[in-house]
């Protein structure tokens, strides 16, 4: 396959060149009747002369030599700073007196993974997987959250004044839901994390699963004190469905619900100025509807979660 920006293909280049070797074209003609430049042709020309139709074949742009590259030595710090302490190219390049870009060069010509590709704790890359069918896995989770206090915190006020106005806001906690395979969210905002608040919030979503004609089989979460009561045990028990909690220190089990946690407090909680916890909250359902069924989601190609849910109701709205 010719260079995507050959002016000419094997066979056109073989033309151009028998014109001037067999046919004794002048250089000028040759090159205007094959639309190059009368180097090109020379080129060409030569090539045919030394190689034949050999050398009409393109060849690799690749440097024979290239006395600025990297010494190998320096490479082989970088990879082996890379691989014990698994630092990104600042911090490797500060180390080694070396600029970043060098070092991002060299981490991408060994192929190595990007730091957040890695299990921080093994080294390893992280295996991504996704179940079959909706409802096989459902991911649960809770996200603490400073309230804003009236008249809003630091982005509304600046930062001195907000902290003054911070005192006594308190805290609001995110139960969440998310399907492992469709990532459709549940989510509601309470004032605790108790074991009762956590039962009668998963009531509500296991409910709002069933609507979208999915059945819960299996539930992720993490080792918090709410999932490990006796309440919570015997209410997924009674409803057949099996719990399993993440290893300790290790929430990238649990990570497509860690992912919406993250996305949550960028586009809803962190996204505007609110002036009070209130307006906040108000914001809360459409934002979440709008994640449902609007907002593109990379995992899915570009499409939302209600794409792979048929019975959502109100998913054209």
């Amino acid at each position: 396959m010719p260079h995507r920006n050959a002016p000419l293909t094997e066979t056109g280049r073989l033309r151009l060149a028998r014109c001037v070797v067999e046919d004794h074209w002048p250089l000028r003609r040759a090159a205007e009747r094959f639309q190059v430049s009368a180097t090109t042709a020379q080129r060409w020309a030569d090539r045919y002369r030394m190689l034949g139709e050999a050398g009409m074949a393109d060849r690799s742009c690749r440097p024979h030599t290239s006395p600025r590259r990297t010494p190998t030595r320096t490479e082989r710090r970088i990879i082996k700073v890379r691989v014990l302490r698994r630092w990104g190219p600042a911090r490797i390049a500060h180390l080694l007196r070396l600029v970043p870009s060098t070092v991002h060069r060299v981490l991408t010509r060994f192929g190595m993974a990007r730091l957040t590709h890695l299990d921080r704790a093994t080294g390893l890359v992280i295996r991504r997987y996704e179940r079959a069918k909706p409802g096989e896995l459902v991911h649960v989770d809770i996200k603490k959250l400073g309230n804003i206090p009236d008249g809003g915190g630091h982005k509304a006020l600046g930062r001195q004044a907000g902290r003054k106005n911070r005192k006594n806001a308190g805290y609001s906690y995110l139960h969440t839901a998310v399907d492992d395979h469709s990532r459709l969210a549940y989510s509601e905002i309470h004032t605790d994390e108790k074991k009762e608040t956590a039962t009668s919030f998963w009531t509500r979503a296991q409910t709002f699963f069933a609507q979208a004609g999915i059945t819960v089989e299996r539930v992720l979460t993490d080792n918090g004190s709410c999932y490990r009561s006796r309440d919570w045990r015997d209410q997924l028990a009674a409803a057949g469905i099996t719990h399993k909690r993440t290893r300790p220190y290790r929430p990238q089990t649990n990570g497509k619900v860690e992912r919406f946690n993250r996305t949550l407090l960028d586009e809803w909680a962190y996204a505007r100025p609110y002036r009070s916890e209130a307006e906040r909250r108000e914001a809360f359902p459409n934002w979440l509807h709008t994640y449902n069924h609007h907002r593109g989601h990379t995992a899915l190609n570009g499409q939302p979660p209600a794409s792979r849910v048929p019975n959502l109701t109100g998913q054209y709205t």
